[in-house]
């Protein structure tokens, strides 16, 4: 395999911003630099930040930039090589047992694999993004069947060998740092850290997302999001609370409710924790001071 050094038309950081743009994904100069530099060194990209700053959303856009399906890997506790690599049909490979007799039968023939995210991906690399989502919920152990993936686009079925990628996969990883990653896989990507969009930023997001709000709703929106996440919460709104929080004020207001009680109403699409909710009652006035009554 060969470093490639554009990938379908992305030659540059700032052609990759656009493309992202154009898919609806308003990226940092930051991360379309990480981005960028992960397709031309066919490496992993390593997005790191708390929930809801659009970590997953930047691989969905690349997919879409890319014009290829993500296949999503979703880690848990406990996930293995059956959930993420491979497993075989054991009752296909027991019938055909069964149904041959005497006569040999290769149970491990191709028909009896049962193709899991990294398999897939290794087998059609130019059909695909891969996208291993919160691998900080997997176990250090889940980990050790990365490393050989990461570095070689390759993993082994003891039963038939080694499974090697044609070319370099783009691969997404994501974590919201509930515990650290190991360094050897760290050192295997391009690391980028997602923070909360500045103002500005976000209010461009709402705005690329949410077609029936106004500018000054998501300007007012923005503001109000801001606050809350200053907020001791045990939750605080991503950017996608923010779209939503915005579009449901919106759809409150068109059927008559004023603002800013439109937000109010719609609270609960900003946060979505009992105890959050509870705790910013008495402050809701001060949080939505700048919503045009």
């Amino acid at each position: 395999m060969t470093t490639r050094k554009s990938v379908a038309g992305i030659d540059s950081p700032q052609s990759l911003q656009s493309a992202l743009d154009g898919a609806q994904y308003i990226a940092s100069q930051e991360l379309s630099t990480a981005g960028y530099l992960s397709l031309a060194l066919g490496k992993p990209l390593l997005l790191e930040g708390a929930p809801g700053v659009g970590k997953t959303e930047a691989a969905k856009a690349m997919g879409a930039v890319l014009g290829r399906r993500v296949v999503r890997l979703q880690c848990f506790e406990g996930i293995d090589a059956s959930a993420a690599l491979y497993e075989w049909n054991y009752p296909a490979q027991m019938l055909a047992i069964r149904q041959a007799g005497n006569d040999f039968v290769n149970i491990y023939a191709d028909n009896f694999l049962l193709e899991r995210p990294m398999l897939e991906v290794l087998r059609h690399p130019e059909d695909c993004v891969l996208l291993i989502d919160e691998i900080d919920r997997a176990d250090h152990e889940f980990e050790a069947y990365l490393l050989e993936f990461l570095s070689d686009y390759q993993i082994s079925i003891p039963e038939t060998g080694t499974v090697r990628a044609a070319t370099h996969p783009v691969v997404f990883l994501t974590s919201n740092r509930t515990r650290d990653l190991h360094e050897a896989l760290r050192r295997r990507c391009v690391y980028h850290w997602i923070d909360y969009p500045d103002a500005a930023l976000e209010a461009a997001i709402v705005m690329a997302r949410a077609s029936a709000v106004s500018q000054a709703t998501a300007q007012a929106v923005v503001d109000a999001v801001g606050r809350l996440r200053q907020q001791p919460l045990v939750k605080p709104p991503g950017v996608a609370e923010t779209i939503e929080w915005s579009e449901g004020a919106t759809l409150l207001h068109s059927q008559g409710a004023p603002w800013p009680e439109a937000f109010r109403r719609a609270i609960g699409v900003a946060l979505k924790d009992h105890d959050d909710l509870t705790y910013i009652q008495p402050h809701l006035d001060s949080v939505l001071s700048g919503v045009a009554a």
